[in-house]
């Protein structure tokens, strides 16, 4: 991102982090953060490889599945590396093109996240409650197009937010209190009136989370009342196994951030440090556990790992 035809004074940014977080633990952190990233990376891409590798999981289920391990994966290279390289070398400082670029990743592919979770839950939907109508509603090539609306939509969104805070005035304060940059704050570190384009990215962010999780809760509401109605207690419970995986990636992503938001509207105090202990955990919790409910939740993963691990 180009920074030359924006007025500003501020040509860096200084990642604070963790600001209790005393300097004689920077090692501790910075090994904890790069031994998560080395396993969010290798479950993730071992997620993309293995089902991309293995014929009988190339359905639409499995392509959502890798769709949603990619999103995860670039998220924790957008934001982990950064934080990693601080705490390791004790450079706090990011230069402006390289702060809005991570904002940009860091919000784009949270959208994506949200929008691929609808997705999951749509899958879902279709297979409990329309079986026999499944395979013509949910072929490889809708799902596809599907996935690449999700991931064009976010680009394109993200980007308009990414611009309009770009537009504005940075003239002094640089100290970016957080892991990584996002977009509040920057904004608050603007030198002009930026309630507006707060409200408009508040907005924006209420669309991303609430649309895709109304959607969610009546497609797995929808699902429960089915499921119900079925008079097998074998065939109740299979069906619902089936729906747990998905159930606690969707739940691993929403419960936390709820937990924030709400927090921080009703003027319930949390400490800087805890909020943003929180805010990495609601970030990278979930990329990093999802590969291991793919594997070990997932009834058709589990039998290909089997089957390929005993033809050995």
């Amino acid at each position: 991102m180009n920074s030359s035809n924006v007025t500003t004074t501020v040509t860096e940014f200084i990642l604070m982090g963790f600001p209790g977080l005393l300097p004689q633990h920077n090692g501790l952190a910075a090994t904890t953060l790069f031994l998560i990233y080395i396993v969010l990376a290798t479950g993730n891409i071992f997620i993309i490889v293995f089902v991309a590798w293995e014929r009988s999981l190339r359905k639409p289920t499995y392509f959502i599945f890798c769709n949603l391990a990619l999103c995860d994966l670039s998220f924790g290279t957008a934001t982990l590396p950064r934080v990693i390289s601080r705490y390791w070398t004790g450079d706090k400082v990011v230069s402006f093109n390289e702060c809005f670029t991570q904002m940009y990743f860091v919000h784009f592919l949270g959208a994506n996240s949200s929008f691929l979770l609808a997705l999951m839950a749509l899958d879902q939907f279709i297979a409990i409650n329309y079986p026999l109508r499944y395979p013509i509603l949910m072929k490889n090539s809708t799902i596809t197009v599907l996935c690449t609306c999700s991931w064009l939509f976010n680009v394109i969104q993200m980007a308009a937010v990414v611009i309009q805070a770009l537009s504005l005035h940075y003239c002094g304060p640089n100290v970016i209190t957080q892991c990584y940059c996002d977009h509040i704050a920057i904004t608050r570190l603007a030198c002009e009136n930026v309630r507006e384009i707060q409200v408009i990215a508040f907005g924006k962010a209420m669309f991303i989370l609430l649309g895709p999780l109304s959607f969610i809760i009546f497609s797995y509401i929808s699902i429960i009342i089915s499921v119900m109605k079925i008079s097998n207690t074998e065939g109740r419970y299979k069906t619902f196994s089936t729906c747990t995986p998905q159930l606690l990636i969707i739940c691993l992503y929403y419960l936390p951030r709820s937990f924030v938001y709400l927090a921080n509207n009703i003027g319930f105090h949390i400490s800087t440090d805890i909020r943003i202990m929180l805010i990495m955990c609601y970030s990278l919790f979930p990329a990093l556990i999802n590969p291991f409910i793919y594997c070990f939740r997932t009834k058709e993963i589990k039998e290909a790992l089997i089957k390929r691990f005993k033809s050995r």
